[in-house]
C-alpha cells in the first residue's frame, strides 16, 4: 500500500529516512487521505496546479528488506532523475562560469575597512602598526563593490570633498632643526665653475681606509657592489691634494627626473643617460630623499639605519671625478672654462613619496605633514630643475597594478581593488584634508592599489610652493610616445645641453622603449569597461585642476 506524499514532504527536512514510515500507520490509506482520495498514484500539488515529479518515492511496508528496497522507482523514472541531475548541474555550472567572467557573482571581498580614524592625534604620536587597527572591517552589502551607481556616489562624495588649499612653507631654521647633520655636510655655497652644486669636502682616512665600507647602499643590496669595487679602485686618483690635506670633490644633481612610476621615466632616463653631457647617479633610483634616508628598504619590512647623506653623495662620486678632471685640466684653469657636465637622479617616488613624515615629524597640523622632501631639495639647491613624466592616470593606475601585483592578476580583481581603494579614500576624507589623505602612510598602505599616486595637481601644486613653474618641466608620455624626438629637444632645451651630431640624436631618439608592458601582463587585456568609466569620474576634477594650472587642456586625457 502507498504512503501519502504530502505526509512526507512535511516530514523529510527533519529526518530524511526514518520518519517516513510515519505515515504508513494502520489508520492511513488512499481513501482517508483528502490528497491521495481516489488516486492510485499519489500527485503533488503547490499553489494549486498538479504538478509532476521526477520519480514517485515507494517504501515497502517490510521493515526486513535491504535498504535497495527502501525506494522503489521504475527503471523509467531513475533515467529521468538521473537526467533532470544532469541538466540542472549542467546549467549552475553555466551560471558560475559566465557570472565570474562578467563580474556578477556577488562575492564579498575580503579587502573591506571601515571608517578612518577620526583623532588627529592618533596619526601623530601612534606607529603603523597601531594606526592599521583603526581600520575596523565594514559590514555592507556584498554586491556593493560591483554596483556602479553605488560606487558613483562615493566618487561624488570625494569630489564634493575636494578642496585645494595652498600649503604653508616652513622656514630654513625649521628645517635646519629637523636634519641638522644634513645641513652640517652640504654647504650653502657651491663652485661657480660648474653647472651641478659641487664643492671640496676634506677627506680624513688614510690610505688603508675604504671610504665606502660603511655605505648603506653596498652593504644592504649585492646589485651595487660591482659599482662601488670599482670606486674603491680609483678613489686615490681622484683626491686634490693641497697644503698636506687630501679633498674629494663632491656634488649633487643638477636635475632630478621626480615622477610619475609607470609614466615613462625609465625610457626617459635611458635615452638622456646616452646624451655625452648627462651623468646620473651610479644607480638609477635611489630613493633617498623619500625612503632611504629615513631607514626605509621596504616600509612592509619596518625601518633600518638611516642612510646618511654621505652615503647618498657617493652615489654621484663617478660624475664628480669627470667633472674634476674639467676643472683641473691647465686649460680650463687658464680660460676659467665650466664644465658641461650635468648630474641627474630620477627616483620616480621624490615627486609624490612623503609617507614616511608621521613616524619622523611630529608637529603636524591636522594630519598634514609638516615638511615635504621639496622643502629640503630647495633648502639646498634653490635652482634645481625638475621633470615629471605624467600619463593618463586611469591607464597609470591599471599598469602600476599589473607591474607589482604579484598573483591572481584579472581585470576583475583590478576592479575589486579600485572600488575598495575608493571606499578608504572615501572614509578618510569625512575626517580630513585632502591634503591628509594624499600623504597618509596608513591610508595608502591600506589601498589595494595606489589611487593616490595619479592626483598629480596636488603633488604639483605642493612643489610650486617652494619653486617656480619655470624650473619644472611637465611632460605627457603620450606624447613622448607618438613622437620620441619631439620630447627629447624639449628636454635638451630645459636642461641647456650642448648641440649633438646626427648620429648621437639618432641613437637617443631611435632607441627602443625601455621597460614597456611584460608579454604576460599584455594579455590579460585592458581593463573592464566598467572600471575605466569609474576612474574617469574620479580622476576628472584634479585632472580639470591641473590643465588649468598648466595651461594645457591636453591633460584632461579626454581622447585616450
Amino acid at each position: 500500500m502507498r504512503h501519502c506524499i504530502n505526509c512526507c514532504i512535511h516530514l523529510l527536512p527533519n529526518d530524511l529516512h526514518r520518519q517516513c514510515f510515519r505515515c504508513r500507520g494502520p489508520n492511513h490509506g488512499n481513501q482517508k487521505c483528502p490528497l491521495c482520495k481516489g488516486e492510485n498514484k499519489v500527485a503533488s500539488y503547490q499553489d494549486g496546479k498538479q504538478m509532476k515529479l521526477f520519480a514517485v518515492l515507494e517504501v515497502r511496508t517490510e521493515h526486513s528488506e535491504s535498504w535497495n528496497g527502501l525506494f522503489c522507482l521504475k527503471k523509467g523514472k531513475l533515467c529521468s532523475l538521473v537526467f533532470g541531475l544532469i541538466i540542472m548541474t549542467l546549467v549552475m555550472a553555466s551560471y558560475v562560469l559566465t557570472g565570474a567572467k562578467h563580474g556578477l557573482l556577488l562575492l564579498p571581498s575580503p579587502f573591506h575597512y571601515g571608517a578612518f580614524a577620526s583623532n588627529p592625534s592618533l596619526m601623530d604620536n601612534e606607529s603603523l602598526s597601531d594606526m592599521k587597527d583603526h581600520y575596523q572591517p565594514l559590514k555592507i552589502n556584498v554586491s556593493y563593490v560591483k554596483d556602479y551607481p553605488s560606487i558613483k556616489l562615493i566618487i561624488d562624495t570625494i569630489a564634493s570633498k575636494v578642496e585645494f588649499v595652498t600649503r604653508q612653507r616652513p622656514d630654513l631654521e625649521e628645517l635646519r632643526k629637523q636634519e641638522p647633520h644634513m645641513f652640517s655636510v652640504i654647504p650653502n655655497k657651491f663652485l661657480p665653475n660648474s653647472k651641478n652644486p659641487c664643492w671640496y669636502e676634506e677627506y680624513r682616512g688614510n690610505t688603508s681606509t675604504d671610504p665606502y665600507t660603511t655605505n648603506s647602499y653596498a652593504l644592504y643590496s649585492k646589485r651595487f657592489r660591482t659599482i662601488f669595487d670599482y670606486l674603491r679602485k680609483v678613489f686615490w686618483n681622484h683626491l686634490y691634494h693641497y697644503k698636506d690635506k687630501h679633498y674629494r670633490l663632491r656634488c649633487l644633481p643638477h636635475f632630478y627626473i621626480i615622477g610619475q612610476p609607470k609614466c615613462g621615466t625609465t625610457d626617459l632616463y635611458d635615452r638622456l643617460r646616452l646624451h655625452p653631457d648627462v651623468r646620473f647617479s651610479a644607480i638609477k633610483e635611489p630613493h633617498w630623499w623619500t625612503r632611504k634616508r629615513f631607514g626605509i628598504i621596504r616600509l612592509r619590512d619596518g625601518f633600518h639605519d638611516r642612510y646618511p647623506v654621505d652615503d647618498y653623495l657617493d652615489l654621484f662620486d663617478l660624475a664628480a671625478h669627470q667633472i674634476q678632471g674639467v676643472l683641473q685640466s691647465q686649460a680650463a684653469k687658464e680660460s676659467g672654462k665650466t664644465s658641461r657636465i650635468v648630474i641627474g637622479e630620477a627616483s620616480a617616488s621624490t615627486m609624490w613619496d612623503n609617507n614616511a613624515w608621521i613616524f619622523f615629524y611630529d608637529n603636524s597640523t591636522n594630519g598634514e605633514p609638516p615638511f615635504l622632501i621639496q622643502d629640503f631639495i630647495h633648502a639646498f639647491q634653490p635652482n634645481a630643475k625638475l621633470i615629471i613624466m605624467l600619463r593618463d592616470p586611469v591607464e597609470r593606475l591599471y599598469s602600476d597594478y599589473l607591474y607589482f601585483a604579484s598573483a591572481n592578476k584579472s581585470a576583475e580583481d583590478f576592479h575589486e581593488k579600485v572600488a575598495e581603494s575608493l571606499q578608504l579614500f572615501e572614509n578618510c576624507l569625512l575626517d580630513y584634508s585632502l591634503r591628509a589623505c594624499v600623504y597618509n602612510n596608513t591610508l595608502n598602505n591600506a589601498m589595494p592599489v595606489r589611487l593616490q599616486v595619479g592626483l598629480y595637481v596636488v603633488y604639483l601644486l605642493d612643489w610650486l610652493t617652494v619653486f617656480d613653474k619655470e624650473q619644472i618641466l611637465v611632460l605627457r608620455l603620450e606624447d613622448h610616445a607618438s613622437n620620441v624626438k619631439y620630447t627629447m629637444h624639449m628636454v635638451f632645451q630645459f636642461l641647456d645641453l650642448g648641440p649633438l651630431s646626427e648620429k648621437q640624436e639618432a641613437l637617443i631618439t631611435k632607441s627602443p622603449a625601455s621597460n614597456t608592458r611584460r608579454p604576460e601582463d599584455r594579455s590579460l587585456g585592458p581593463m573592464l569597461p566598467t572600471t575605466k568609466a569609474i576612474l574617469r569620474d574620479f580622476y576628472r576634477p584634479f585632472n580639470t585642476k591641473l590643465a588649468q594650472v598648466l595651461f594645457d587642456d591636453a591633460f584632461l586625457w579626454k581622447r585616450t
